[in-house]
């Protein structure tokens, strides 16, 4: 498959909005050929982070690199972890953490999984990890202001309660399957089982509802319907579980008071930060990283979306 087909697959599994046992749904383009469910990768040799670790996530070219950070006392337990587009660990990487100037080396603690203990007098501004060799990366990871950050997982129970009692809602989402295959689609889910998504720019449309959907090539193409495999269950969140969600900080996104909350689902795998309001519960913004999946949404139209009928 190609890299710009398997990135419009990588839309398409998006869409559906549910994971579960480690694997996205497969919600396929009429055009693309079936989606198979890929193998989660074994939760042994996944390089999850240290349980109560405060969690970052970035992209490193086609890698995910993720920080994990263990508050104790006077001290930092650091853990980098390291995964390719396959879902593996990548080992064998010269990694280093950079605290208040102190520099350790990375000790490798499995697949992908690099760490280290720092001692630290009060609250640390930054953790910097250093990657050399591949693709040689410098992050410079901001500590929240309040240290170590509040628990989180309430405020995630919350959204996700919140997120499926909604009967409707729209997203863009911009996803990437590596450094230069990226795209931005349009979406709207409306309960139970209606789904609608248009790929700007590499064209493409598709509508689910209950049994029967619709697709077509191009924004003007001729719609061609069939049955739909599977079930769709909408609005339903990303994510499947919620592991070390902390409070990174509070934002204000267009006058609405919200909390930051990253955190670690082990069921997909995957990494999180997502944006929440404080009033409502809303999810209004969303960002994921797993392997070759790196997604970010932006949330509206809370019971409100455009409602989502056959074409004509």
């Amino acid at each position: 498959m190609s890299s710009r087909n398997g990135l419009r697959l990588l839309a398409a599994l998006a869409a559906v909005g549910a994971v579960a046992a480690g694997a996205l749904i497969a919600f396929t383009r009429h055009t693309d050929p079936p989606a198979r469910r890929p193998s989660a990768p074994s939760v042994s040799r996944f390089p999850s982070p240290p349980a109560g670790a405060v969690v970052f996530a970035r992209e490193a070219g086609s890698n995910v690199l993720a920080l994990g950070v263990v508050p104790r006392p006077g001290a930092l337990l650091l853990q980098a972890s390291l995964l390719d587009g396959d879902g593996h660990g990548v080992s064998g990487m010269p990694i280093a953490f950079s605290v208040g100037g102190v520099r350790r080396r990375g000790v490798a603690c499995g697949a992908g999984c690099y760490r280290s203990t720092v001692t630290v007098t009060g609250r640390p501004p930054a953790v910097e990890v250093l990657v050399a060799g591949g693709t040689a990366t410098r992050w410079r990871v901001a500590l929240p202001a309040v240290w170590p950050p509040p628990d989180g997982a309430a405020i995630m129970a919350r959204a996700g309660r919140v997120w499926r009692s909604l009967r409707s809602l729209a997203y863009v989402e911009r996803l990437a399957a590596d450094a230069t295959n990226r795209q931005t689609s349009d979406w709207r889910v409306a309960a139970p089982d209606r789904v609608a998504y248009s790929i700007r720019g590499a064209g493409g449309d598709g509508i689910i509802i209950g049994t029967r959907r619709w697709d077509r090539a191009t924004p003007t193409g001729r719609w061609i319907e069939s049955q739909q495999t599977g079930l769709v269950t909408q609005p339903v969140p990303f994510w499947v579980a919620v592991t070390d969600a902390h409070v990174l900080g509070t934002v204000r996104r267009s006058g609405r008071a919200a909390w930051i909350v990253s955190f670690f689902d082990p069921r997909t795998p995957a990494w999180f930060e997502a944006t929440v309001e404080k009033r409502t519960g809303h999810t209004l913004a969303l960002r994921m990283f797993a392997a070759a999946h790196f997604m970010h949404d932006v949330y509206g139209s809370f019971d409100h979306a455009p409602a989502i009928v056959p074409p004509r």
